[in-house]
């Protein structure tokens, strides 16, 4: 049952992603707190890679969050981290009601009364479609705070002019220990690569900016699975310089799909099967198109699962041409914070792991 929009609730749930937390994540959080016994915020993109869309770990988002409330508010919010499932929604809903169940049987102090549950947002864009995945919660709409976005603040953190904005008086938008923080943040070697980073793809955007339409861009990745181990490369050059990637890479004018997914593979990896057998492994072929999947620009990209006959022996691979390295990984040692752009999440759909 839907409670009234005046009703008070035992527990509100707030998604976000926080990066930064501002202003208009604070007035939420009070909203929310005036609404209900406990807040629970949920911290989106956990357990993600520094990039210059989520620059912050989780941790260090729920520090900035902490440091903006009072000792009584602090009391009465419960901050969980909540990671991506980009192309399942259905987990990623049960991801979301599995941590809400936890902390509800941790703090609810009368188990003999079901807890009253809401959702609490707005929907400032598509990305906050979840307002409308959890029917068996009430819902409390607020307003978007003078319209503040996240996204403009990395802007102008990460350009050349980042220390100029947090004495500006844009940098209100920020709470007070959010802008202190940040000021540490902008002197440590982490900022300084999420900037470098910044400077690559805003140039790799300008080189495209006199373009009819927005481009889109095509490319291939290759998903090679042996003995519960996955083919991957280090990345060598930024984009994503150091993370671990699949390999593949753009598709050229004059080949197929498969055919620039076989040469990627070949290129990044020497990977050492012949063509027939690696045809003859392919199980599955998928579009993986999430609009924000690449800071390049838009990027769909067309995934080849190949599942190679099981072997003690792993087929010998070295790095080449943007791989610095070539390596097979087990499957359970996926770590998606060092995963390049959604590879993680392309591993995870297509091998159901």
């Amino acid at each position: 049952m839907t409670l009234q929009h005046d009703q008070k609730y035992d527990f509100l749930v707030f998604i976000g992603r926080f990066q930064p937390f501002h202003q208009g994540h604070l007035a939420v959080i009070q909203e929310g707190l005036m609404r209900a016994e406990h807040l629970i915020i949920l911290c989106g993109s956990a357990h993600q890679p520094r990039t210059v869309r989520n620059p912050w770990t989780c941790s260090e988002r729920e520090l900035m969050i902490r440091g903006s409330l009072t000792t009584e508010q602090n009391n009465r919010v419960h901050i969980a981290p909540l990671m991506d499932t980009v192309y399942n929604d259905d987990s990623w809903v049960r991801n979301v009601q599995t941590t809400v169940k936890g902390i509800i049987t941790a703090q609810h102090k009368v188990p003999h009364k079901t807890p009253q549950v809401g959702l609490i947002g707005h929907s400032k864009d598509q990305s906050s479609y979840y307002l409308n995945l959890f029917p068996q919660w009430g819902s409390v709409p607020v307003e978007n705070y003078q319209s503040i976005s996240a996204t403009p603040i990395r802007k102008q953190l990460f350009s050349s002019q980042g220390e100029d904005f947090l004495t500006s008086q844009n940098a209100l938008v920020l709470p007070h220990f959010v802008r202190d923080t940040l000021d540490k943040f902008m002197r440590t070697d982490d900022y300084s690569a999420i900037q470098s980073e910044h400077d690559f793809i805003e140039k790799y955007r300008q080189a495209w900016q006199n373009a009819p339409y927005p481009p889109t861009f095509v490319t291939v990745d290759a998903v090679v699975v042996q003995s519960g181990h996955v083919l991957l490369i280090e990345r060598k050059a930024r984009p994503g310089k150091g993370l671990w990637a699949l390999p593949g890479g753009f598709v050229d004018g004059s080949e197929k799909l498969v055919d620039a997914c076989l040469r990627e593979l070949r290129e990044e990896t020497k990977l050492k099967v012949p063509a027939p057998v690696l045809m003859g492994s392919m199980k599955q072929q998928q579009v993986f198109d999430d609009p924000n999947r690449s800071a390049r620009g838009r990027t769909i990209t067309h995934a080849f699962y190949f599942d190679l006959a099981p072997n003690k022996l792993l087929p010998k691979v070295k790095g080449g041409d943007d791989a610095k390295h070539a390596m097979w990984v087990p499957l359970a040692e996926l770590e998606p914070s060092k995963l390049f752009e959604d590879h993680y999440f392309i591993i995870q759909e297509l091998t159901g792991m």
